[in-house]
């Protein structure tokens, strides 16, 4: 599997679109689903990575499994859900909606499959909780 790298756009550059405008041309998402992957990307690179910028997709997804359950605990796969949020193969959806919309960048080689069955939502975010 290849490593998906994905940085940030570069700060002062022109957003084309806000994350509403994107998620409603889409359909696929709620606006709450880009908004976390995209805050994800800080997070995991501040608290999973160490290292500046670049994450590759597996990484990226481990990041948003750790903000979702830092953010709703319990609640996290609802919250999920509830933006149409299923699979990881979600997240690598939205990730390359962002790169297309400008929001994120990605090295040629990335590919989107890098994000298909990193993990199952429910093995992470209801299992876990279950006693």
């Amino acid at each position: 599997m290849m490593d998906v790298i994905l940085s940030p756009s570069e700060p002062g550059e022109m957003m084309k679109k806000s994350l509403e405008e994107i998620a409603r041309e889409d359909g696929r998402y709620g606006p709450g689903a880009l908004k976390f992957v995209y805050e994800g990307l800080g997070y995991t690179v501040k608290n999973v990575t160490g290292e500046p910028r670049h994450v590759t997709g597996q990484t990226l997804c481990e990041g948003l499994r750790k903000l979702a359950l830092d953010k709703y605990g319990r609640l996290a796969m609802l919250a999920l859900n509830s933006w149409g949020l299923k699979t990881t193969g979600d997240f690598g959806e939205i990730v390359f909606t962002l790169i297309k919309h400008e929001w994120m960048s990605a090295q040629p080689t990335d590919s989107i499959d890098d994000f298909n069955n990193v993990y199952d939502f429910k093995t992470v975010f209801k299992d876990q909780f279950e006693f």
